[in-house]
């Protein structure tokens, strides 16, 4: 998905301030959404780890 003026994710509100090294800069909080075939968000994974992410999404799509 590319988003450059940041609608998307705005609309999903994962466009937040970060601090980076100090500097507060905008940048994407990495999350998770689950969207149903009716379109609707089913779950979310806030504040993402790669580690084990993968397993945890397919457990929740069971």
């Amino acid at each position: 998905l590319g988003d450059t003026g940041h609608e998307t994710l705005g609309a999903y509100g994962v466009w937040q301030e970060k601090n980076l090294y100090g500097r507060k800069v905008m940048g994407i909080a990495r999350t998770t959404y689950i969207i149903g075939k009716d379109g609707r968000v089913q779950k979310v994974f806030p504040k993402v780890q790669v580690d084990g992410h993968a397993k945890q999404v397919l457990e929740a799509l069971k």
